[in-house]
């Protein structure tokens, strides 16, 4: 089997409802560019990572399809309206589906998505059945983040086993959990070679700011 190209998609899924408008969503913007600066300094990042952004409020939009890193450009971020959690994870279920190469018989497809969910609120929309399709389906590495006193943790823990938890929603703490999914890419992307399908993958160890759920 040929091992060409084999990709590892990244995939964010972040909230711009209403209550992330001012500071939080222009954090949030900063966090993105910040974490493509850092990315493009490792060269196994850029190797191997593909980028995309999703992003949810009353709807879910991807802005930006899975893209190499060095071609990715950052989207302009806006806080609005409601928090579709249930839209943003059925839209990401199609992304993968559509943009993540499978296995053939000639070749190896990519390997399995490294996906950071962002939310600082409930879900406004039916939620459930999408949630349960990607625990089901297990389309990839799901950590979840709760953003904030809003955020409903049994929410994220109905989604994935993966949830940390963020105090506050100030620029510092933003800024750190950009740098921890920054960090626990280039990891992945260093290891990807020895981790197997179904391995639970290794994160850095999470920062002051940043509370693992048990």
């Amino acid at each position: 089997m040929l091992e060409i190209n084999r990709r590892l998609p990244v995939y964010l899924l972040l909230d711009t409802s209403g209550s992330m408008s001012g500071e939080p969503i222009a954090a949030v913007g900063q966090g993105v560019k910040a974490l493509l600066a850092d990315l493009r300094s490792d060269p196994q990042a850029i190797e191997t990572a593909y980028l995309s952004v999703i992003t949810f409020d009353s709807v879910a939009r991807q802005l930006s399809p899975l893209t190499e890193l060095m071609a990715f450009q950052e989207p302009k971020l806006i806080a609005s309206g409601a928090t579709a959690l249930g839209s943003a994870l059925k839209l990401l279920d199609e992304a993968i589906d559509r943009e993540v190469r499978k296995n053939a018989p000639d070749q190896k497809g990519d390997w399995k998505p490294l996906i950071f969910l962002m939310t600082d609120g409930m879900p406004t929309d039916s939620w459930q059945i999408a949630a349960d399709a990607i625990k089901k389906n297990k389309p990839g590495n799901l950590i979840a983040c709760a953003a904030g006193s809003g955020a409903d943790v049994d929410v994220l823990k109905s989604i994935t086993e993966i949830v940390i938890r963020l105090d506050t929603l100030q620029p510092d703490s933003l800024k750190a959990f950009f740098k921890w999914v920054s960090d626990s890419i280039k990891i992945t992307s260093q290891s990807i070679a020895q981790i197997a399908a179904d391995t639970p993958i290794n994160l850095p160890p999470p920062p002051p700011q940043i509370q693992i759920v048990p």
